[in-house]
């Protein structure tokens, strides 16, 4: 499947805000690097009439037994029993198992699924030492969600009583990353709508982040365009060492926030605790839950309506303020007084390497095309656009002569005087 990645930025004066990065991942697409996608090719050449893996051989059997292992550790964690789920841990496995057993539990997990993919292969130069590929899916809270997965290298050692689990490899996978929950410990609280979680340090953030989370969640759900509103939204929030870690880090030092696609119809959205020192936290959290509200669930790439995607999420995040009290409309004055944007609102996204007032800008500009569109049209006329454009991907000249009746370079034109007008 082709990598889909968008990702974009901004900070507003002094504060540091936001970045989305959503990305497309199917279920079972999951591509990790390295260790897992070793094991998935040798698997599949052994699960594909390799002769030294016969049906009935030495590793058809371990692969029985493993995956029996795997089913006795599911029911385990579902059930909370923690000595259970370490019952088929090697020593020097528990502890990191013990770690993520606490944290999935802390998560209300409520789907476990370990599917084991081919049959195991073995060590190099290590007698009784066997790989296996693991697609993991899971549900958070909900029972009957659509499961998100996750695809991770095992490895295992066999023994007597069966095989014991060495490691469970972190998932590198090139499209998401690492889940939070398989490389830090976690606290969670859990809301009506919402699942907050952190690292044990910042626990004492919880009972606040969750009160705004739970308040933005009702605005994020009327952004639904598709009607199906997310069954909880999944908020982490990161400190440094998990800013670096989680989902694969290498955001840049003053982004806010950012949303990534994890499969199964599910976003998952990540705080940075560091650039929220300030505030702000309850207009980015309303900002990336409609996007998580908002986008399909396969993720979006088109570059071309960045400023509709941006400028919805950031429609909500404003909580219907007065178009004078938004805080990006010095930046948008700046940018049109000193020409760094051709009047084309799919070229408004700001490059990777952007200063932070032009990002701003960008984003201000979304902004006011889309409060535009509201003011004008109506809330539903714009969810309607969304949808199509953004869900059906049909070109915006379809969209506009059916959505709205008018053509889409009026549109688009009377759009952009209202940027400028507004920013006089």
């Amino acid at each position: 499947m082709e990598d889909e990645r968008h990702r974009s930025r901004r900070r507003r004066r002094g504060l540091l805000w936001a970045a989305v990065a959503v990305v497309a991942v199917a279920l079972g697409c999951l591509l990790p690097a390295a260790l897992v996608a070793a094991v998935v090719r040798e698997t599949a050449s052994r699960s594909t009439g390799d002769p030294a893996s016969p049906p009935g051989g030495p590793a058809a059997r371990l692969a029985a037994a493993i995956d029996a292992a795997l089913g006795r550790q599911a029911g385990a964690l579902l059930r909370g029993d923690r000595d259970g789920f370490l019952a088929v841990a090697d020593p020097t496995a528990r502890a990191d198992l013990t770690r993520r057993f606490t944290s999935l539990r802390a998560l209300r997990i409520a789907v476990w699924r370990a599917e084991p993919s081919g049959q195991p292969t073995p060590e190099p130069g290590q007698p009784g030492r066997w790989r296996q590929a693991v697609t993991y899916r899971y549900c958070l809270v909900v029972p009957d969600c659509t499961p998100s997965p996750v695809l991770a290298a095992t490895r295992w050692r066999e023994t007597p009583d069966g095989p014991r689990l060495v490691a469970v490899e972190p998932s590198t996978s090139a499209e998401t990353g690492t889940r939070p929950w398989e490389v830090s410990e976690l606290v969670a609280a859990v809301g009506r709508r919402t699942v907050v979680a952190t690292t044990p340090d910042l626990r004492s953030r919880l009972p606040g982040l969750l009160a705004e989370a739970e308040a933005a969640a009702a605005v994020a759900d009327r952004y639904a365009v598709d009607g199906v509103r997310p069954d909880r939204y999944r908020i982490f929030y990161a400190g440094r060492d998990g800013w670096r870690r989680w989902y694969g880090g290498g955001r840049p030092a003053w982004t806010g926030g950012y949303v990534v696609t994890v499969g199964g119809g599910h976003h998952e959205v990540v705080l940075n605790a560091d650039a929220l020192r300030a505030g702000g936290v309850a207009d980015l959290l309303r900002h990336e839950l409609t996007h998580a509200a908002s986008l399909p669930a396969g993720g979006w790439s088109d570059r071309h309506a960045w400023w509709l995607v941006e400028g919805t999420a950031e429609l909500a995040g404003a909580a219907g303020r007065p178009v004078d009290r938004y805080a990006g409309l010095d930046d948008v004055r700046r940018m049109l007084a000193s020409g760094g944007w051709d009047g084309r609102l799919d070229t408004v996204e700001p490059a990777d390497d952007a200063p932070a007032d032009r990002v701003a800008a960008s984003y201000g500009v979304g902004y006011l095309a889309v409060r535009y569109l509201v003011d004008r049209y109506g809330t539903q006329r714009l969810l309607d656009f969304f949808a199509a454009v953004v869900h059906d991907r049909r070109p915006m000249t379809e969209a506009a002569r059916e959505i709205y009746g008018e053509p889409w370079s009026t549109l688009h034109d009377d759009c952009v005087a209202r940027v400028r007008g507004v920013t006089r």
